[in-house]
């Protein structure tokens, strides 16, 4: 691949998001129908340099803030849910060489980003017990180095990936991360993702068969839970951008539709209104759809401010604070998508049901996007902080 180009600034990472955006919104319906992966668009992404923009100023990135990224995933997701969603484990795993890797790790993996290189994951695991239940093993090797076996699902990134971030247990229990080159003799990337959502994220399988893994390819992932971290608060952020970017998308969809295709309702043309836009039972629904959009999308802002004064001073408490923002956020967000997503076929009528038109794909990708951790444990955690001033807890998901 080409080198990348290296954004300058918040204002440019902004610019390019947008103009990426509006660019990807026109084939996303055609994409999401057929099911053809966004390997051009994914390499566009890289090439325009929005997946660098969180590396440190000084190995030469841009470093933009919290309300910057937000943002920028709230953008992509407007125009494609799907395409939004599979750099979001990138920016987790930049992230983790942030906060845990070495200053030789951080030059290698800041240089290979900037150049655009893609990380994936290779987290979660189907089969066991609960989501933090991993048994995919870190076994060292008399030479230092290590090696992996285990089966990973839900691998969202992996296939478009240079290198897959695998989530293991070292020999003495504690989980690593593994940066492993896409290519490494031993891991499979399985394109089996059936979701009716996010149809093209490629979220499906990785199997590691005796992966070799290089000693320096690999961090102590279980000390970013200990002392303050932001972790968690990062990576539900992002997912609370996508989920406001599906509502925000979806509305204007629906505002789009009823503006130029929506027959009025024949009582509607009784009392003297003739276009769908000027049904005053419509404007009332619209009007409470936005504010759904808009309470998402401030919240969405208030929480990354959190992130953003918190990296300014990282402490308990500012790290809690972020959290519970971010957990905010996430609840209202996706609140919103799932409504809005919904509530478009109401509003615009049986017309807009039809397969061919694609708008099924908002609430599709609303509805399987939200499954990724249940809201009611925010909600828990949320009151357990304003009621005792219990703190959330460091997993790294919320």
């Amino acid at each position: 691949m080409s080198v990348a180009h290296v954004i300058a600034d918040d204002a440019e990472a902004l610019a390019v998001a947008a103009e990426l955006g509006a660019d990807f919104r026109k084939g996303a319906a055609e994409r999401d129908a057929r099911r053809r992966l966004p390997h051009a668009e994914v390499e566009r992404l890289s090439a325009s340099g929005l997946l660098a923009v969180t590396v440190p100023a000084r190995f030469g990135g841009a470093d933009v803030r919290a309300t910057t990224l937000a943002e920028i995933f709230r953008l992509l997701a407007a125009a494609d849910a799907s395409l939004a969603q599979i750099p979001q484990s990138h920016f987790v795993y930049v992230n983790v060489l942030r906060r845990q890797g070495t200053d030789k790790q951080q030059e290698f993996f800041f240089g290979e980003v900037l150049a655009g290189r893609r990380f994936g994951n290779a987290q979660s695991e189907a089969s066991t017990q609960h989501i933090q239940d991993i048994r995919t093993r870190l076994a060292r090797r008399p030479d230092g180095s290590y090696v992996l076996d285990g089966v990973k699902h839900y691998s969202t990134g992996a296939l478009f990936a240079h290198w897959i971030p695998v989530l293991a247990r070292h020999e003495d229990d504690t989980l690593h991360v593994a940066y492993v080159p896409r290519e490494a003799p031993g891991l499979t990337v399985v394109d089996d993702w059936d979701g009716m959502g996010q149809r093209t994220t490629a979220s499906g399988t990785v199997r590691l068969e005796s992966v070799p893994v290089p000693a320096d390819r690999v961090l102590p992932h279980h000390l970013t839970f200990q002392g303050p971290q932001l972790h968690g608060a990062i990576a539900q952020l992002l997912h609370s951008a996508i989920d406001t970017g599906i509502a925000f998308g979806a509305l204007a969809e629906a505002v789009e539709f009823v503006r130029t295709k929506s027959r009025p309702w024949f009582e509607s043309i009784a009392e003297g209104h003739a276009t769908a836009a000027e049904d005053p039972l419509l404007i009332q629904r619209f009007g409470g759809l936005a504010i759904r959009e808009r309470a998402a999308e401030a919240l969405l802002r208030e929480a990354a401010r959190a992130v953003d004064d918190a990296r300014a001073d990282l402490t308990d408490d500012t790290a809690a604070e972020a959290s519970i923002a971010v957990a905010a956020a996430k609840v209202t967000a996706a609140e919103a998508a799932v409504e809005v997503a919904s509530a478009l076929f109401e509003v615009s009528g049986t017309r807009s049901a039809l397969d061919s038109l694609g708008l099924h794909r908002h609430w599709r990708d609303a509805r399987t996007h939200t499954l990724h951790d249940p809201a009611r444990w925010k909600v828990q955690h949320i009151g357990r902080y304003v009621l005792n001033g219990t703190k959330p807890p460091r997993h790294g998901l919320l």
